[in-house]
């Protein structure tokens, strides 16, 4: 790769930035003035920056982080769930990582995060190998007073539903041919893989149900192809102002299912559960590790005076928690765990009596049901040798549980 002429230009651009100028003042004029570059220096810059992207592929990288102080002049990669120094790529001072970032922006994203301090974006290239588009979730941010950037692939594949290893009786339950309404949340940390299941959720009613399948996601990850559904996707900050306006406005839309990429405010959950109300199905997401966890963020959300009519709301239109985990396996690689919950009348009750405390053994023991605590799913993996008992112990939600259960085998 080579590396003096980018390096020559980036310096050169540091070059012209004011001593004057300290901290976030450095960041503001290379926003106000990137523009003055020439446009081929531009693209040179940009072809760099998608062949680290190329690299990034080639290693199975799911994550890259460039610029901020916390990189110490290195590009880092996320490789198999382990963050590491990519040293064969040049290494660039924060000026220099900041300019390399900015020139991805238009202006209006320049001048978003100007204001905002943070900016989420989707990026798109062209990858010569697999000869199609390859698309990144992208979030710049500030770093003690430095530019940062981390990007995460898309898939440009969709893995099928069947590869999930689902119980054939909650796969029927998600399915908006089985239950025209109804809330079904994927929930996880970041990077536990609820976009990609999500995905796959999509693809598979694409496949049979003659459906409208209206996406609001921040920002759009997989854009899928209508088939045998009509598909829209509207990013929020470019298609739609707010999640919120997104939900609100599906509903003149002519929908069948509507896919909330994120429960994030108050707002956002009250405007799903409305619309679920009306007779329309809806996936979302939400940060948390397991099913309880789940219904009790989405309650505690809402202010105190509205947490009764929205627990009763919950428990009449709630249907499924997947709740999943991306471990380390043996491989060398990475393995999908996750708890799934099915709302039967008994959940329903001990949503509304606000006895969230005793559904966990409701899904130990609904495994006929297509039911499965994150416990029991560990130990699924031990037994097929797929993680070690130190990672499933590590991984448990409950640790007297999964040290029953190993104790067991």
């Amino acid at each position: 790769m080579v590396q003096v002429p980018e390096k020559t230009i980036l310096s050169n651009f540091v070059k012209s930035i004011p001593e004057t100028h300290f901290g976030p003042e450095r960041i503001t004029y290379i926003l106000d003035n990137i523009e003055s570059m020439r446009p081929e220096d531009r693209l040179t810059l940009r072809n760099l920056f998608n062949k680290f992207l190329t690299m990034m592929l080639e290693r199975e990288a799911s994550d890259i982080e460039v610029g901020g102080h916390g990189n110490a002049g290195y590009v880092w990669m996320r490789i198999h769930g382990k963050k590491e120094r990519v040293k064969e790529l040049p290494q660039l001072t924060t000026d220099e990582a900041a300019v390399f970032i900015i020139n991805l922006f238009n202006s209006n994203q320049r001048k978003f995060l100007a204001v905002s301090k943070n900016l989420d974006f989707s990026y798109t290239f062209f990858y010569e190998r697999r000869k199609q588009n390859v698309r990144f979730r992208a979030d710049a941010y500030f770093d003690l007073d430095t530019l940062a950037l981390n990007m995460r692939a898309i898939n440009v594949t969709i893995r099928p539903l069947s590869s999930l290893g689902f119980h054939p009786n909650a796969v029927k339950m998600m399915s908006h041919s089985y239950i025209k309404f109804g809330l079904s949340l994927v929930t996880g940390i970041t990077g536990s893989g609820k976009s990609t299941t999500l995905d796959s959720f999509i693809d598979d009613h694409n496949k049979y149900d003659p459906c409208h399948i209206v996406i609001i996601a921040s920002p759009i990850e997989y854009v899928h192809t209508s088939n045998v559904s009509i598909i829209r996707h509207r990013e929020v900050g470019r298609d739609v102002l707010s999640f919120k306006d997104g939900v609100i406005q599906s509903l003149r839309q002519d929908p069948d299912i509507i896919v909330v990429g994120e429960m994030r405010d108050p707002d956002t959950i009250m405007a799903a559960l409305e619309v679920t109300d009306t007779g329309h199905k809806v996936f979302s997401t939400l940060h948390t590790s397991s099913a309880m966890e789940s219904i009790d963020r989405i309650i505690a959300e809402c202010h105190p005076s509205e947490q009764e009519r929205v627990r009763n709301r919950l428990a009449d239109v709630l249907i499924t928690v997947v709740s999943q985990k991306l471990l380390p396996s043996l491989d060398g690689k990475r393995v999908l765990a996750k708890e799934v919950l099915i709302v039967t009348p008994s959940v329903r009750a001990a949503i509304k009596n606000n006895n969230i405390s005793e559904i966990y053994m409701m899904i130990n023991q609904g495994g006929s049901l297509g039911m499965i605590t994150m416990e029991q799913d560990l130990k699924r993996l031990y037994l097929e040798r797929r993680i070690s008992a130190e990672t499933a112990v590590s991984y448990a939600n409950n640790k007297n549980r999964i040290k029953e259960l190993l104790a067991s085998v």
